[in-house]
């Protein structure tokens, strides 16, 4: 049967790459952190690296490692089961405290990952009269969660807060019995904030709920860290927030909903992917204690972060690069084309900087750009020989 696929599939990824939208997939040799060493994939030896949601550079520190020594002794490689059955640790149920407490809700519950978490929420509480009320460009994990479920289904353009309330307003006239507005916090492919007061408001006007996947912004954005909602001074009046322990929480994976008490506890019954999942590894929880107390007993990782994502910004910007506005540690250098993108990237790792064209499909066709991330690891060297890497390889194109 596959000799009459086999031909297809072919011919689909011929057209991939003659397209310039081919994804290669390099491989390190040594742990994440902002130098890397390329031993496959592209230019070998040690290059800065500019491409990862290391955040907070804590995917290699040392208390971090060590947490995680020391619970692989205590707790054990792994659960073997799903959480109802022989799945729970203490260190999984201390974990799910402090992620609560941290974010400022009553109570949470972990998945293997924020894909997963995502992918448990919308069937669980929604079902065919209900509306969900989708930022257009949301996560492919909140894209899918709602394909799971039975509500009706709502889109508005990205932040647009006039379409977002006749999308509101459909819904009511539709009859739905619950509505549930969902965002990023931050847009993962552009830096952008959403405006989560705003909707706020509009949730309360139109009796909605707000769930924000936050997986970009936990832990550094916000005065405290926590995220979104504590930038825009809501952390009471969202109702859901899903994230990862895989980006500035520490780099590992595994993912949260930290909500009102009534629906985690709903999700703990109903929720498919927490139900048929192992639970996420005790040394991954244990590590994320760790993570959460280095955030809780100072600010100076999201301070140097803050400064390097400044500084690269602002030198992008006077060498006359197109990078969207913000002030995120994610910094989209806009190219355009996806042929000229992935070679600007190649160009780029030649020069020891190690960062990823983005195209079709995950931005939209003519918006191929360098995802440039910005780490607390990184030195103000780091990020002006990066910044200078950029400036030289647009002259090679040019050239």
């Amino acid at each position: 049967m596959f000799d009459s696929v086999r031909d297809d599939l072919r011919a689909t990824l011929d057209e991939i790459r003659a397209a310039g939208l081919h994804k290669p997939e390099r491989v390190i040799g040594t742990p994440q952190s902002a130098t890397v060493e390329v031993t496959q994939g592209g230019r070998p030896g040690e290059v800065l690296n500019f491409c990862a949601n290391n955040y907070l550079g804590l995917a290699d520190h040392p208390e971090v490692i060590a947490a995680a020594h020391e619970a692989l002794d205590r707790w054990g490689y792994g659960m073997a089961s799903v959480r109802f059955i022989c799945g729970t640790q203490e260190v999984h149920k201390e974990l799910e405290a402090r992620l609560s407490a941290f974010l400022g809700q009553e109570d949470t519950i972990l998945y293997s990952s924020c894909f997963d978490a995502n992918g448990g929420v919308f069937e669980t509480l929604l079902g065919a009269e209900d509306a969900v009320i989708s930022d257009a460009l949301n996560h492919a994990s909140i894209i899918d969660g709602i394909r799971l479920s039975k509500a009706r289904r709502f889109r508005y353009a990205n932040r647009d807060l006039a379409d977002l309330e006749t999308q509101l307003k459909e819904a009511a006239a539709g009859g739905a019995r619950r509505k549930l507005i969902v965002t990023d916090g931050v847009f993962s492919m552009d830096g952008y904030v959403a405006p989560l007061a705003e909707i706020c408001d509009l949730a309360d006007r139109y009796d909605a709920m707000v769930m924000v996947d936050d997986s970009h912004a936990v832990g550094f954005v916000g005065a405290g860290g926590r995220g979104t909602p504590e930038l825009h001074g809501v952390m009471d009046r969202v109702d859901i927030i899903t994230g990862t322990l895989g980006k500035a929480l520490g780099g590992a994976s595994g993912g949260y909903v930290a909500a009102r008490a009534e629906i985690v506890a709903l999700l703990r019954q109903r929720s498919r992917p927490y139900l048929f999942s192992n639970t996420l590894a005790p040394v991954i929880a244990a590590a994320s204690l760790k993570v959460i107390d280095l955030l809780e007993s100072a600010d100076d990782l999201r301070v140097r972060l803050a400064e390097n994502t400044a500084l690269f910004r602002s030198r992008m910007t006077e060498a006359g690069f197109d990078i969207l506005p913000g002030d995120h540690a994610i910094a989209p250098v806009m190219i355009g084309d996806a042929s000229e993108a992935g070679h600007m990237a190649e160009l780029l790792l030649e020069r020891g900087v190690y960062v990823i064209g983005f195209s079709y499909p995950v931005v939209p066709q003519g918006k191929a750009r360098i995802r440039v991330q910005l780490s607390a690891a990184h030195s103000t060297e780091d990020v002006n020989r990066a910044v200078d890497a950029f400036i030289a390889a647009r002259a090679e194109l040019a050239g």
